[in-house]
């Protein structure tokens, strides 16, 4: 579905997801915020992230490790990003400024994942890598506890995900005509 999408298509919704995502209380009342820049066909985060740091919040975003693990690094605007490739993989935007390292992650208040489907019961469907299964298993070791959050297409909200052991579920879906949350 995504590759069928337009330039038009995700900017529009972007614009919309980001509406929708600043609603959130989460987001009203959050310090720091742990995101990532949309890729391609992704659902767009720039206007979000931008919106985030005119309110003051301090935005991370990661930085892919050798490992598939996950740095990250603080944003400071469109023009702070770097485009990493990562071997055969995708291009990445990351940030260009100092590494946090990966326990950074854990002083943020909300947390948006990336994904390609969320269910009905807030299992979130990952592209595979495991970067955000670490991300997921660091917070729980470090029993933080910020609200998790996927940003996807209506589309992308179906009945049923496949799940494994390590799999943990999102607290809400922000998609450009709405919110879900799971309880």
């Amino acid at each position: 579905m995504r590759n069928r999408l337009t330039a038009d298509d995700v900017r529009e919704s972007a614009e919309a997801l980001a509406g929708r995502a600043l609603e959130l209380p989460e987001l009203a009342h959050a310090r720091t915020v742990a995101a990532y820049v949309s890729v391609g066909s992704e659902p767009g985060t720039l206007a979000l992230l931008d919106a985030l740091r005119e309110r003051g919040v301090r935005v991370l975003l990661p930085a892919l490790l050798p490992d598939n693990d996950l740095d990250w690094g603080a944003y400071a605007g469109e023009g702070s990003l770097a485009r990493i490739q990562h071997g055969g993989k995708m291009a990445l935007f990351e940030p260009a400024g100092e590494r946090l390292g990966p326990d950074a992650v854990t002083g943020a208040d909300v947390v948006l994942l990336p994904g390609l489907a969320v269910d009905a019961r807030g299992m979130r469907l990952g592209r595979g890598g495991g970067s955000y299964d670490r991300v997921l298993a660091r917070l729980e070791r470090a029993d933080a506890h910020p609200a998790l959050v996927v940003l996807l297409y209506d589309s992308e909200v179906v009945e049923h995900v496949p799940e494994e052991a390590h799999d943990r579920p999102v607290h809400a879906v922000v998609t450009p005509s709405g919110v879900r949350r799971f309880t």
